[in-house]
């Protein structure tokens, strides 16, 4: 038994132990998925921004207990040090809100990043120069690098988990799907298929493979370049993992046993006709012909179907695409943005779309007609109703009734010649007129004596 000499222990100083989350104020919401939520929050000691990820500790597969995604991801971030990984600070912990909490919450602090790559790509004048791809592509790769040498495999690659801040530095963030993994279980151990994101997910794992290692990440990161180059077009979006895998045969080619050897023992090859599915071919030399060779070469060897023959992280960092000009920009010279995150973009887009619907609503109410209902005064139906007490053959509403003809226009309908639509007047009327009313020299003006009222 080895025993410490004297001076050795130190029993002076006594550690703190876990800080509470009264330590931090909670400023407002970035962003929240399957394993929690993660907030921007002020230390109240410091005043530094950090960013609290809340784990959710009610129940995970109806067992009450510790996430075990929890457990892996702070156990794996302990580890890892590196310029290009999120990373982890500190674990914080809250009193139980009420008396049937048996416990509070806990809470990851991460240092804060201004920015996750899904809303700095979307944000509105957000356009990507070659340079600062390139920077972007090589902090991606060599973050993974040293995740991979570590024996650590990220299985969540997409670009709302690719942290930016203001002086450029891209660094991994979102280990909860995160795997340790020595070389001895790359070839024995089973795991699960159902990780990374759909959009980012490579063939192998869509098609039910349970054995695979690092490729998997070098798929999505495949995914991530076409995406810088498409200005933060996602190339493989699809609402189900067959929308996806149709994507994938039309843009990288249907698999078989001579590109992919081995591919037909896979689980799920049997439920896809893949040469339906290739009939629209769409290759990347299509998609990307406004890129130049280098950046082609490396993305095809990045989307490569075989995962045995995709690139690996060392490769692609000694690529030509980032020894060729324009070279990879300094991290500090790239431009400086307003913090933007996907949650943020995606509320940004939900209240503009509510604006829209809004206003179309109020213009297709000033387009439609309204029709009024008319309506008699109470006044107008009184003397109505009276009306129709001394005429009682005139109705108040609708059409009149028809009046009985008297002897005089019976006979002038009688008398009217057919192409006559008037009555005629009678000559011996019209001279004794004139000759009560003077010359006929001036009947223009004294016609009816000036008097328009007058009945003829």
């Amino acid at each position: 038994m080895t025993v410490a000499a004297p001076g050795q222990l130190n029993f002076d100083e006594v550690p703190e132990g876990c800080r509470g989350f009264d330590c931090f104020e909670k400023l407002r919401l970035l962003g929240q998925g399957t394993y929690g939520e993660v907030s921007l929050a002020k230390d109240k000691g410091t005043g530094e921004l950090v960013a609290l990820k809340k784990l959710k500790l009610r129940k995970e597969e109806n067992r009450e207990g510790f996430p075990i995604t929890a457990i892996r991801e702070i156990k794996i971030l302990s580890k890892l040090r590196h310029e290009n990984v999120i990373k982890l600070k500190e674990i914080v912990t809250s009193p139980p809100r009420n008396q049937t909490d048996d416990a509070g919450d806990i809470f990851m602090v991460f240092e804060y990043m201004d920015h996750d790559l899904t809303g700095l790509a979307q944000k509105s004048g957000a356009k990507f120069s070659v340079p600062q791809i390139k920077c972007y592509m090589s902090q991606l790769l060599k973050g993974l690098h040293y995740c991979h040498a570590n024996g650590v495999l990220h299985r969540d690659i997409k670009s709302s988990n690719l942290l930016i801040n203001n002086e450029g530095n891209l660094k991994l963030g979102d280990f909860g799907l995160a795997r340790t993994l020595s070389s001895k279980d790359h070839h024995n151990a089973k795991l699960t298929n159902q990780v990374v994101t759909t959009w980012y997910r490579p063939p192998e794992l869509l098609l039910g493979a349970t054995k695979y290692g690092p490729p998997v990440d070098m798929w999505s990161a495949g995914c991530i370049f076409a995406e810088l180059l498409c200005r933060g077009q996602p190339l493989f979006h699809g609402a189900t993992e067959p929308e996806v895998l149709t994507k994938i045969v039309e843009v990288c080619g249907a698999p078989n046993e001579v590109n992919w050897p081995g591919v037909s023992k896979l689980p799920c090859h049997q439920n896809f006709k893949f040469e339906q599915m290739a009939r629209r071919q769409r290759p990347l030399s299509d998609i990307f012909r406004h890129c130049d060779r280098h950046a082609l070469e490396l993305l095809e060897r990045l989307l490569t179907l075989d995962p045995s023959k995709r690139i690996s992280t060392k490769d692609a960092l000694d690529a030509d695409y980032f020894w060729t000009d324009p070279l990879p920009c300094d991290p500090k010279s790239l431009p400086k943005y307003e913090s933007s995150h996907e949650l943020e973009i995606m509320e940004k887009k939900r209240r503009q779309h509510q604006q829209r619907q809004h206003h179309e609503e109020n213009a297709a109410k000033r387009q439609k007609p309204v029709q009024y209902q008319q309506r008699i005064p109470p006044s107008h139906q009184q003397s109505g109703q009276a009306q129709a007490q001394v005429q009682p053959h005139r109705p108040i509403h609708g059409p009149q009734a028809p009046v009985a003809a008297t002897p005089r226009q019976r006979y002038e309908i009688k008398s009217r010649r057919p192409y006559e639509s008037k009555p005629r007047r009678s000559s011996e009327g019209a001279s004794r007129y004139y000759q009560n009313r003077g010359s006929a020299s001036g009947w223009g003006s004294n016609m009816r004596g000036g008097n328009r009222n007058r009945p003829y």
